[in-house]
């Protein structure tokens, strides 16, 4: 098989922008075009820093690629956190607000020199068409195999038919918002024999991760549990789980997470580390280069 012609396994995304006719009717053809591809940028740039490949814009829809499924989940977050914050333009009609829909799949594909084909692309775009505004939708296939936290985000909606396809597929919905990212998957959940928790300090703030909250999300993003003002800080950045007694710090970004206590230092980028005693944590920058805004740490109460 030759370089140009090869299969691979990927996550294949589409995210489609709604509300353009809108915007081409109020703004005329040439600002609107140009308002669209500065859309378009924003997502291309969301994907690169998730390790993510644009394959192809096609009108208001880009077309990408992640070699994991994870990647493709968390792009697709950050993805429609970007579009909340974003409002395209201010008329006499009132603000110009676009929204995306999203779908994803993965599976074999033929990568073929700039452009990928195959039945899991065909999937993808049936998922993009079965979302609705504000929704990320995907498949079994993907749902299962993400992490227990990114799983327990998801919920089935549907049992639907694809055309092209015999058997139904189950509908799960990727839930990104608040309310949803600091939902904990019940199978991590483990109450400890002793009673153990874990005190964050920021920004005048004091956040507690125990048994009664066994899950906190740090980033950039405003829909973040606890929100560091941080340049090179992902939006969903890392987060801090509750595990049997014990306090586990997970990065899923892209510049990493740094940690440190009173007796070591550690990098993590798409790692876990165990957080003992006091310490503290930076999103994204070397302590080297003295970061601003650290999130300081304290495990309290027994932990063995």
């Amino acid at each position: 098989m030759s370089a140009s012609n090869q299969a691979s396994h990927l996550a294949i995304l589409f995210a489609d922008i709604s509300g353009s006719t809108r915007l081409y009717e109020l703004l005329g053809d040439s600002l609107a075009r140009l308002r669209i591809a500065d859309c378009l940028r924003r997502l291309e740039k969301v994907v690169v820093e998730h390790g993510g490949k644009v394959v192809k814009t096609i009108g208001d829809e880009v077309m990408c690629t992640f070699p994991e499924v994870e990647q493709a989940v968390i792009a697709a977050c950050g993805m429609q956190e970007l579009f909340d914050d974003t409002r395209v333009e201010d008329t006499e009609d009132g603000a110009i607000a676009l929204s995306i829909r999203i779908g994803l799949h993965a599976g074999p594909t033929l990568v073929e020199s700039t452009d990928v084909f195959g039945d899991a692309v065909n999937v993808a775009a049936r998922m993009v068409a079965q979302a609705k505004v504000g929704q990320i939708i995907t498949t079994r296939v993907v749902v299962d195999r993400l992490s227990s936290f990114l799983r327990g985000n998801t919920r089935l909606i549907d049992h639907a038919p694809v055309k092209g396809k015999k058997d139904t597929f189950e509908l799960f919905e990727v839930m990104w918002q608040q309310d949803d990212v600091t939902r904990m998957s019940p199978d991590i959940v483990v109450k400890p024999a002793q009673r153990a928790r874990l005190a964050l300090k920021h920004a005048g703030r004091t956040l507690i991760v125990d048994g009664q909250r066994p899950l906190l999300v740090l980033g950039r993003s405003k829909t973040a549990d606890l929100s560091v003002v941080e340049s090179l800080a992902s939006r969903l950045h890392a987060r801090i789980e509750y595990r049997r007694g014990k306090f586990f710090l997970v990065d899923q970004s892209t510049n990493g997470t740094y940690v440190r206590n009173e007796s070591d230092a550690a990098f993590l980028r798409r790692e876990e580390a165990l957080l003992t005693g006091r310490g503290a944590i930076s999103l994204g920058r070397p302590f080297a280069e003295q970061p601003q805004d650290l999130v300081e740490f304290q495990v309290q109460g027994p932990t063995s």
